[in-house]
This record gives C-alpha cells, sequence and structure tokens, in this order.
C-alpha cells in the first residue's frame, strides 16, 4: 500500500503530512499522564505547530544545517518533536539508549559532537549533569521533565522543554521564511541520524544514516505491508534503535496511522488493553511471554482444559491451510471457547504482530497464527536501515524470516573461499531459489554510509564490490532467507565441528520452565547450556505434582525433580539436534541475564563474552572431568 503523502526525505515526511492533516483534527500521537489515567491524544495541529516552535529555538540557539542533537529519552512525544524540530533544520540526529550509564552517554555526546543535548527524566538528567563538563561540544542541555532537585537545573545549566518551547514560539515569526528554506534545502543524501550500535564487545560505533536510506525502508515497508489512516500502534521498543525508528515511527506516520506510546515496557500488557493498537511492532521476547503465560495457565487448569487447548491448537493449524466448512466450523468454535481470550489480552484490535530485532522460534510463531494472530518476522540489521527481509503476509514461512525487500538484493558468500554463491534481489519475486549456508550481504539503497570517523571499520564491513557483510550466517530456502547464527558466534567444538548455538538456544527456550539460556562449548567435546528458569512455572509444575516446593528460588534450582525435569526436557530437544549440537550437560542460573547486570546489550542481545567471564567458574566444572 502507498504511503498518503509523497517525499524523499525525512523533513519532507514531516511537512507534506503536516499539510494533508491540518485542521483535520486527526490524532497524531498518545500518551498516559498518570498510571490510573487514560490515554491523552496530542492532533496533528497541535504537533506540527510544537515542531516548528522548537525548529526556531534550535535554530536561534545555533544548530545548523549537518549539526548533530542528540536525544537521551524513553519514548515519548518529546521525543518526536525533538526528531523532526532538528531535521527540518538540517540537523543530525543522536539518539541514546535511556539505560546508558553516564560514561557511555559522554563517550557517544563526545564522538558525535552533539551541540544541544535533549533529556527527559531526572534520571537521564543526572547522567547528563555528571559529565556535563567532559562534552565540550554540548552548548545547550534541555530536560523534557523538571528534576526533584532543582539545585540541578540551576548547577548544570540546565534549561526546560517548555521553557525553549515558548522561546520558539516567540522566535518563530522572524524564522519562519528561513526554517522552510532549509527544510526545502535538505537532500536525500543528506545524513539523517547517527545510530549507536550497542556492541556486544568495545565502544559502539556510530552508523551514519543518510535520508535515503531511512525513506527508501520506509517505502519499501509500505509494498509489503498495509499500514492505513486507521491503524494505531503501541510504541514501547527504544526509538534510539533502528527498528522501532523505521518501522514503528517513520513507517506508521508515513501510512498515517496513530502512535500511543506504552508507559514502559514493563506495563506493554496492561498498555495494550488501553491503546487498542492494531499493528504493534515488537521483538520475540514479548511473543515468547505471552506464549510461556497462556502455556502456564493451561498447565494449571484440568486435564479437560488441556485438552480442550490442545484440540484448538490443532484446528487452528488445520485452519491456515484448509479451506474445508467442518474445520472452518471447529475454528469458530475455537476462537470462541480458547483464541478470544488471547486476543482480548492484546486489546482485542490486533491484525497484524511484527517481529524483528532476533530470531523468532517457529513453534511460537505457528501458535499464533493457529490463534488468528498472524506476526510477520522481519530481518536486517542499523547498518541496513534496517530492514532486508521481511515475511509476506499470508504467506508466512516461520523458521525463515521471508523475502528480501523491494529495491535490495542479499547475497550468501561462502565462508571457506569468499565466493558469492547465491543472490537474489527484491525485486525478482516469485523465486524458488534454494542455497547453501554462508555469511548474508546486502546491497541497495537502504545500505549505510559508513561509521562515523571509523573508515577502517566501515572498510572491514563493506567490501569493494559494495556489499554489506552481516556478520550473519543463512541460506536461501526457496526464495525465503533462513537465518543460521551470527558469524561470530559460531562454536568451534574440541572435533573441529562448526556449531552455530543460536538455533539450539531457541529451542531451550520454547521449554516452558526456560526463561533464558545460552550455550557453550567452543574447543570441548560435547555442548552444554546456562539457563535461567522461570521460577513461576518451576513452582506451578511442583504443586501440580504433588512436590512441596522450598521458599527461595536458589533452593527450587537445587531439587533433584527440578533437575530430573530439565534433564527430560533438554533429551526432547536433543532429538532433534545433530550429535555434535546436542546439550549434553547444563546448569541453571538463578540471576537473569538484564542490561542492568552487564550480559545484555540495550537491545536485549547477550554479551558472551562477558557472560563467560562472569561465569568462567561454572562453565569450568561444567567440563572438569571432560565427561558428558
Amino acid at each position: 500500500m502507498p504511503t498518503i503523502v509523497d517525499f524523499n526525505t525525512v523533513p519532507e515526511l514531516f511537512y507534506e503530512l503536516s499539510l494533508k492533516m491540518k485542521g483535520k483534527n486527526k490524532t497524531a500521537y498518545a500518551f498516559k499522564p498518570g498510571s490510573n489515567e487514560p490515554y491523552q491524544e496530542i492532533k496533528w495541529d497541535k504537533f506540527t505547530k510544537d515542531v516548528y516552535a522548537l525548529a526556531a529555538y534550535m535554530m536561534d540557539a545555533g544548530l545548523k544545517k549537518g549539526d548533530r542533537f542528540a536525544i537521551l529519552s524513553e519514548n515519548r512525544y518529546e521525543w518526536a518533536v525533538t526528531d523532526f524540530a532538528g531535521q527540518i533544520i538540517g540537523g543530525v540526529n543522536v539518539s541514546l539508549y535511556a539505560t546508558l550509564p553516564a560514561e557511555q552517554v559522554e563517550y557517544i555526546i563526545n564522538d558525535s559532537g552533539s551541540k544541544i543535548f535533549f533529556v527527559s527524566t531526572g534520571i537521564q538528567l543526572k547522567k547528563a549533569v555528571q559529565v556535563k563538563a567532559n562534552m565540550k561540544s554540548v552548548k545547550q542541555l534541555v530536560a523534557f521533565d523538571r528534576p526533584r532537585n532543582e539545585k540541578m537545573i540551576e548547577e548544570g545549566g540546565v534549561l526546560m522543554y517548555e521553557d525553549v518551547i515558548e522561546q520558539g514560539r516567540q522566535k518563530y515569526p522572524e524564522l519562519a521564511d528561513k526554517i522552510a528554506e532549509t527544510l526545502k534545502s535538505v537532500t536525500a543524501s543528506d545524513l539523517s541520524t547517527f545510530i549507536y550500535t550497542s556492541g556486544t564487545t568495545g565502544n559502539p560505533k556510530g552508523v551514519m544514516l543518510s535520508n535515503n536510506n531511512i525513506i527508501s525502508n520506509v517505502k519499501a515497508a509500505h509494498k509489503i505491508i498495509t499500514i492505513g489512516m486507521e491503524d494505531r500502534t503501541l510504541s514501547f521498543l527504544p526509538l534510539c534503535h533502528a527498528f522501532e525508528r523505521v518501522a514503528g515511527y517513520y513507517a506508521m506516520l508515513a501510512g498515517g496511522a496513530e502512535i500511543f506510546y506504552a508507559e514502559s515496557v514493563d506495563t506493554v500488557s496492561k498498555n495494550l488493553t488501553e491503546a487498542r493498537p492494531t499493528v504493534v511492532i515488537s521483538v520475540p521476547r514479548l511473543f515468547e511471554k505471552m506464549y510461556n503465560i497462556v502455556l502456564k495457565n493451561v498447565q494449571a487448569g484440568s486435564s479437560l482444559k488441556q485438552g480442550l487447548f490442545n484440540w484448538g491448537i490443532g484446528v487452528g493449524k488445520k485452519s491456515i491451510t484448509s479451506n474445508s466448512p467442518l474445520v472452518k466450523l471447529q475454528k469458530k468454535i475455537a476462537d470462541k471457547l480458547i483464541f478470544d481470550k488471547l486476543k482480548d489480552r492484546t486489546g482485542g484490535r490486533v491484525r497484524l504482530f511484527v517481529s524483528g530485532g532476533a530470531a523468532l522460534p517457529s513453534e511460537i510463531g505457528l501458535f499464533f497464527q493457529a490463534a488468528g494472530l498472524r506476526i510477520t518476522e522481519g530481518y536486517g540489521l542499523t547498518e541496513t536501515s534496517p530492514v532486508m527481509n521481511v515475511n509476506p503476509v499470508g504467506a508466512e514461512r516461520y523458521g525463515t524470516v521471508g523475502h528480501v525487500i523491494p529495491g535490495v538484493t542479499v547475497g550468501i558468500q561462502r565462508v571457506s573461499d569468499g565466493k558469492v554463491i547465491a543472490q537474489l534481489s527484491g525485486d525478482s519475486y516469485p523465486s524458488s531459489l534454494s542455497s547453501d549456508e554462508g555469511e548474508i550481504l546486502c546491497k541497495g539503497p537502504n545500505v549505510m554510509q559508513g561509521y562515523y570517523n571509523k573508515k577502517k571499520e566501515t572498510e572491514e564491513v563493506i567490501d569493494a564490490d559494495g556489499w554489506f557483510h552481516t556478520g550473519d550466517i543463512g541460506r536461501f530456502v526457496d526464495g525465503y532467507l533462513q537465518i543460521t547464527d551470527r558469524l561470530k558466534h559460531m562454536i568451534v567444538n574440541a572435533g573441529g565441528k562448526n556449531i552455530y548455538p543460536g538455533p539450539i538456544e531457541d529451542s531451550i527456550k520454547t521449554i516452558l520452565y526456560a526463561d533464558q539460556a545460552v550455550v557453550v562449548g567452543e574447543a570441548q567435546q560435547y555442548m552444554a547450556a546456562l539457563i535461567v528458569p522461570d521460577f513461576e512455572a518451576l513452582r506451578g509444575y511442583l504443586k501440580a505434582n504433588n512436590i512441596a516446593a522450598p521458599g527461595k528460588d536458589e533452593e527450587v534450582m537445587e531439587m533433584d525433580e527440578v533437575k530430573k525435569l530439565f534433564d527430560r526436557e533438554l533429551k526432547t530437544i536433543n532429538k532433534k539436534l545433530a550429535s555434535h549440537e546436542k546439550v549434553r550437560q547444563f546448569r541453571l542460573i538463578q540471576e537473569p541475564f538484564t542490561v542492568e547486570n552487564g550480559i545484555l546489550t540495550p537491545t536485549m542481545k547477550v554479551k558472551r563474552k562477558v557472560l563467560e567471564k562472569q561465569y568462567a567458574d561454572l562453565i569450568a566444572s561444567i567440563y572438569a572431568d571432560d565427561q558428558p
């Protein structure tokens, strides 16, 4: 479906939308003023005025075309105002994860040379004030929220958002023509944003994305997925991440959809029922949690309830491909008895989930499809703006990431000799191409301009032929791209076998009693797993089997019954794995892998080296006798 306006740059997207929506009382955004308060909607006319007011302030403060402005904030209305305000005067958006510590904030601000720095809450302001003296390029520090500690405002030289907006309103009349002129001068080749990769090792790199990088991706998305004026999305993935920025923000606006902000990632379940979105952009973690909640409820029910659920899943899977009147009737009954309750938990209006950022276990994709809630899985990286592939709606193939998007070419390069053994353009479907496994490459208008101030690192990932090397391993299967794992995650066991842990970990995470899992075994005789249990599910299992459970989680982990349970579950998974891939040993870990304890990146990817160092003794204990 085409976008509702025509545009070639991010500033043009805002300008054309502001004209189209003028005077129509159309909602642009909505937020919750308080946890127990209803969503407050913001119309396009107010949004337009706020953007121009802040643009006037930023221009008057000295921000020129090509200058960087930074945002350290959770997803919220002010983020969107700041983004468009800076970009319509030619500024380059530098966004930071709200979870970053002060020293990483300092690094990114200095590396990017940002001149105006916007922060959200008192927590984020505290970080900025803490390192302000070291951020030499920053001329203005602006806070969205007034901190409880008023001294921070004076001592840190902090300006308040509402004040600068008002100053901008006063300045706008004299700067209106200059703003309009600058907006029109921004070209497709001009930089739009620096998105700093979270990085599993070392300092983050600033990915330079042009207006054309982003806009080409937005337009390609609209050729694959229908987004219209009647749609609404719930925004909760970080806007500083390329996936949410393009798919959950620009692409939504380009279709005329409304953006409702979740209060936080912890309130998504509640906000889904309040916002009642039609399209939801998420990472697999949300679907894994929903799936496990459903299974827990079924497990806690009677044998009749469990039998009914299994019947419903069977009917749902049949209905995906069957046109039988009997199957259709059975599906209606299954919806009424089982699946409508799940749909109600999503707000009752979701017509499409879009998953990205990590692999979606095929079992979970099929479960949601059987329930009548389609998940379309996509694939890409920050460096590809970000989307490269999307599963076609109505022809999804779970376990793959779908077809190459229009305008983009994806190749497979054999790791052993560097030869490109297959390539497929997004404009050449339908295709039945299948290939051997290799590194996934990408060419197209979505490929980044490079890493800021890092020529060597840029040349390491973009070769002389223009291919961007993703570092992911995969193959084509009947024209669908299947991801195997990350090249750098490859484990070489003691026998020299190459093993990709990702698919094995995805299988372990479908165990009802497992919350997180990491597979280890570099230079060892066999694979092993570190597993963070789902203690709520474990206690439910113990109760259902009349086994008394101790009060502490660490004591639950040590129970023989629990260890035997995981052993049985892993043996079931091992039946589907090659001999050298089988998980022969495991250890249970009480503390979850989180951003806060340094094991996860802000995009929820495991920092394997950090984990292996932190749990070195535990891993060593697995292989102490070198016996499976």
